[in-house]
């Protein structure tokens, strides 16, 4: 983005490859910043400081790839991002292979606990907000810094550079921590359910994700290397009917032949309010996309180090989500403060968001409707790299099980 230039706000999809991309470009030139961090936290086997260039730049190529983003998740989405993720971050934050420990106390006995979410203020944070504004962290004893996202904000580089206690992520790039030998990991999924969709024009037969094989769908650069690879494995795909998404919609609206990608919260809204379109919206994770979103990824430290702090931001945010999906008055002041952070946020957008987050089982569905809001198991992270793997993504034999834990969920909330 030049200076002086102003476009419109990215949509939750744009954010996984416009914005991710700007951000990966600024990892880059955070090099010498985190160059600096590395010597002031000393860090021992720091085996990567002359691979730190390289892998900034898989940074920049594969940022956004499956959140929000995500999205949004402006998550996205693809934040495998879109909403917003490094999917294939490689070894960008290798040489902090520890950052340092940030909670802290506050004057009032509190602990500091600060989460980087993936984009603006929106519904798809909607519970963090809750938790935040109907007093529930400090309830726990957090004093939370709960941090919007935008496009001048690379959430991955804040944490490996040790500048944030956790993030908001996915399970793309929680499987490279591993690959790469990074000492950080996730410890929950709001999102049961990647909010990523292929987004279809009524009454032409584009009726299924199998229907679509061999037409033309615009797809972003992240989604090339999150959730294309599985599409191509599912539905046999071709990246010759891959088109470039340019971020906007207009060439979607005028060709009924064309399909593209989106966040289920977000493109469809647009769309319909833009051109009175109603589309057909196929969510990939129906089809069996097991990417989970919207994630809590922190340092293997400060798991180590902080648990009693860490499980009681968990349980406040978890309360947080679970009260926010019952759309009541608490929901209501979240999104107050929702609209406080992000002003370009209107109501009927968050209305929308929060509807189809409902309606589509986003949050409470699968594991959840058992194991509470933030489930995640063995059994699907498994299933999930086993996945990727065959389509490509990712290489075989990393021990999946370094990429998460299951330690602070599962608890029943919100069941």
């Amino acid at each position: 983005m030049q200076h002086g230039v102003k476009r419109r706000p990215f949509t939750s999809d744009e954010d996984s490859d416009a914005a991710a991309a700007w951000q990966g470009a600024q990892f880059l030139s955070g090099l010498p910043k985190i160059r600096a961090q590395v010597g002031a936290y000393a860090v021992p086997r720091l085996h990567a400081i002359k691979q730190v260039t390289l892998n900034a730049r898989r940074v920049v190529m594969c940022a956004g790839a499956s959140n929000r983003r995500s999205h949004p998740m402006v998550t996205s989405t693809d934040r495998i991002s879109r909403r917003k993720t490094l999917c294939l971050m490689g070894g960008a934050g290798a040489a902090m292979a520890m950052p340092a420990v940030l909670t802290q106390v506050n004057a009032q006995g509190m602990d500091k606990f600060s989460y980087q979410t993936n984009w603006r203020a929106q519904a798809e944070h909607g519970g963090f907000y809750l938790a935040k504004s109907a007093g529930l962290y400090k309830k726990y004893g957090i004093d939370i810094d709960l941090r919007p996202g935008g496009p001048q904000q690379n959430p991955s580089q804040l944490l490996l550079g040790g500048a944030v206690d956790s993030v908001m992520s996915n399970s793309f790039e929680a499987i490279n921590y591993v690959a790469e030998k990074l000492p950080f990991l996730c410890i929950a999924s709001l999102f049961q359910k990647d909010p990523q969709v292929i987004i279809s024009h009524p009454g032409v037969g584009n009726d299924s994700l199998a229907a679509l094989k061999g037409k033309p769908i615009l797809v972003g650069a992240g989604g090339r290397t999150s959730y294309w690879p599985f599409l191509k494995a599912k539905f046999g795909y071709t990246d010759e009917q891959a088109r470039p998404y340019t971020f906007n919609m207009a060439p979607f609206i005028a060709d009924k032949t064309i399909s593209q990608q989106g966040f289920v919260t977000s493109e469809p809204f647009a769309i319909e309010k833009e051109s009175g379109i109603k589309p057909v919206v196929h969510l990939i994770a129906d089809s069996g996309f097991d990417n989970y979103n919207t994630t809590v990824n922190i340092s293997q430290k400060l798991v180590d180090t902080k648990k009693d702090v860490i499980q009681r931001f968990m349980t406040a945010t978890l309360e947080g989500w679970a009260e926010y999906m019952k759309n009541g008055a608490a929901t209501k002041a979240a999104n107050e403060m929702i609209r406080k952070d992000n002003p370009d946020m209107s109501d009927d957008k968050l209305d929308f968001a929060l509807k189809i987050m409902n309606d589509r089982g986003i949050v409470r569905s699968g594991d959840a409707l058992k194991l509470g809001i933030g489930a995640m198991t063995d059994a699907r992270w498994a299933s999930f790299y086993d996945q990727m793997t065959k389509a490509g993504v990712f290489a075989p034999g990393l021990d999946v099980k370094k990429a998460y834990s299951l330690e602070f969920i599962n608890k029943g909330i919100g069941a």
